[in-house]
């Protein structure tokens, strides 16, 4: 049954026509709100993931529930036709449960805020936020395990709740929730900015409303989603045929030894639609790197990487969904079934966008990325210090982004674009570690005329005994470089210590006991690289060596032959790149890497670590 809403006033909205400068007024009012948003989150939560990081994404919707400004997409569509009950003037909605949003949010560290706004007894908007908690409870600090086997395991889940209702707050829940919690300092101060941030942005749509009028203001929130409508079918025919294109991609293993699974999408246009399905995609894991995808999610995905690409000025928001058909097969890595576990869901997030980056770029391979959003690092630090208190650190780190047909990609940046690192003073004044080293890692970024984005070597010494857990991917298929390009470095964690030994560890790891002056050494993937490597500047690759981005045997992967100082030998170079033409195969508008089988032959020798081994459910498949 479809949720009821309760207004006083009934009165339909009459359409009005928008003139362009109040269209823009409000277009720019309704972005700023967003970022108002974002400001009143940081300014008021406590944990680093929130407050330093920004691991949170608000939203804007209209009377309907489609996003008009926001960054992941509009799931209220989907809460109303599911939420068995009202919604009126001073509730307000809270949930973390995926299962009970179809993956609005996509594991249950994400707690989620919805609030209806009201305005002289009518619903006009909705606004809401949601954002990455520290620890929800669960078996392991944090609430990621990796050999979770169902959602059971990984800590609190929270159906739709009213936490306000008419007014009045629901403190017996708060209590309750925050009970499961090893943070609940951190947890409610959250909330409360998830709350606030909510409201500020209520605030601004009822001054808007009240400015223009309610019938103006909605009226121009409907020409922003036609407008985009309009934008987005201009794109699609432009770039994207009727010729079916698939791509695939794979994560490298579910930390229990099983690996790689693939995900696939082949897309194709039927008139004006564009079709996305991802069949031929891995079945579910048993462990907690399944990602369950909501449908509207990766609409918005699809749209930020053509409005991005094709044309960064267009505000992007709900108004094109209904030209993508979105399918994701039933019990596939995708779409898992309940109660699968879900809380290492970021691999395969990460990967959606390489995979998008492969599928519109086949096409027009001018506007195609390499790989490098591929995943999203963490790091999680717990204990008791030497007073015997306790801490918990949970910290996203950065990889490499990809080359692009614009140039080289950033070296060391977040996957999100709104995130930021925890600044290495706040690191070591609130938790017992020093940051030895925080720099780029030269040459993991792949070589091309684009250079892919080197990846980060960070080195934390621990100042306490406890634990460390670790979720990084992108350590056994390596980001893949295009039109020339080579793919970047893998991911590789190495645990020295205090004693000087020093060991490989894994990318999904939990409960590694380190000891006061252990060191641990997180290095993550770099970018895979754009175009010739043979065709870039000599002069820029002898820079790129003394600014410590390049070493010299690294520029030999550009041909170029230069000194320590960065100067170039020109003689040298010329001769090496003409032997390089010469002796190379064609190149390709991929560049993989080697291939599966020859990974796992070299794996060992490469990486240090075992590869993973098959899933067995492929291996019962091949066997029939």
């Amino acid at each position: 049954m479809p949720a009821t809403i309760i207004q006083t006033n009934d009165k339909p909205f009459e359409k009005k026509v928008i003139d362009p400068v109040t269209l823009d007024i409000i277009e720019n009012a309704l972005r700023n709100a967003r970022i108002e948003m974002d400001a009143t989150l940081v300014r008021t939560a406590m944990s680093p993931g929130i407050r330093e990081q920004g691991d949170a994404f608000p939203l804007i919707a209209d009377h309907t529930g489609k996003m008009i400004v926001g960054q992941f997409g509009s799931f209220i569509g989907g809460f109303l036709d599911n939420w068995e009950g009202t919604l009126e003037d001073g509730d307000m909605i809270f949930l973390s449960d995926p299962y009970s949003c179809a993956g609005a949010v996509s594991h249950s560290n994400d707690w989620l805020v919805l609030l209806p706004v009201f305005k002289d007894g009518r619903l006009i908007a909705y606004t809401s936020m949601f954002g990455h908690q520290s620890d929800i409870g669960g078996k392991v600090v944090g609430s990621m395990p990796i050999n979770a086997r169902s959602i059971f395991e990984e800590g609190v889940r929270i159906p739709p709740v009213k936490i306000w209702k008419k007014g009045e707050y629901n403190e017996d829940l708060m209590k309750l929730v925050m009970h499961q919690t090893r943070k609940p300092d951190w947890c409610q101060a959250d909330l409360n900015a998830l709350i606030a941030s909510c409201r500020v942005a209520a605030r601004r749509v009822i001054e808007m409303a009240a400015r223009f009028g309610d019938d103006v203001y909605i009226s121009a929130t409907q020409e922003l989603l036609a407008r985009n409508h309009r934008a987005m079918k201009s794109l699609i025919a432009m770039a994207i045929g009727e010729e079916p294109v698939s791509f695939e991609d794979y994560i490298c293993d579910d930390g229990m030894g099983s690996g790689p699974y693939k995900i696939k999408c082949t897309m194709w246009r039927e008139g004006e639609k564009v079709v996305l399905d991802f069949a031929g995609t891995d079945p579910q894991s048993q462990a907690s790197i399944n990602f369950y995808l909501n449908e509207n999610m990766f609409k918005m995905f699809f749209g930020i990487y053509m409005i991005m690409v094709f044309d960064p000025q267009i505000l992007f928001n709900d108004g094109f969904y209904d030209l993508i058909d979105v399918r994701i097969p039933d019990g596939s890595l995708l779409k898992p079934k309940f109660p699968a576990a879900l809380s290492g869901r970021t691999h395969a997030l990460g990967r959606i966008f390489d995979i998008l980056g492969g599928l519109l770029g086949q096409k027009t391979p001018e506007f195609l990325n390499a790989a490098g959003f591929s995943s999203s690092p963490h790091l999680f630090y717990s204990g008791n210090d030497k007073k015997g208190d306790w801490f918990q650190l949970f910290q996203i780190g950065f990889g490499g982004i990809p080359g692009r047909p614009m140039g080289d990609g950033p070296d060391g940046h977040s996957l999100w674009p709104g995130f930021t690192n925890v600044p290495n003073e706040f690191l070591e004044r609130y938790f017992p570690l020093l940051i030895e080293r925080y720099e780029t890692e030269p040459d993991s970024g792949g070589a091309g005329l684009h250079r892919g984005g080197n990846g980060i070597h960070m080195t934390y010494r621990f100042l306490a005994s406890g634990t460390i857990s670790i979720h990084d991917d992108r350590w056994f298929v390596p980001p893949w470089g295009v039109n020339g390009g080579e793919p970047g470095k893998r991911a590789r964690k190495v645990l020295e210590k205090a004693d000087g030994t020093a060991q490989i560890i894994g990318n999904k790891v939990e409960d590694v006991h380190v000891e006061e002056g252990d060191q641990l050494h997180f290095i993550t993937w770099g970018g895979g690289g754009w175009g010739d490597p043979l065709d870039r500047d000599p002069a820029l690759v002898g820079k790129e060596i003394t600014q410590g981005l390049v070493t010299v045997e690294g520029a030999k992967a550009y041909g170029v032959v230069a000194g320590s100082d960065g100067a170039v030998d020109h003689a040298a170079t010329e001769a090496l790149r003409t032997k390089m033409r010469a002796e190379r195969p064609a190149l390709e508008l991929f560049n993989y890497g080697p291939a599966v089988e020859k990974l796992r032959a070299d794996c060992e020798a490469e990486t240090g670590l075992p590869a993973p081994v098959q899933p067995k459910w492929a291996t019962l498949e091949a066997a029939e």
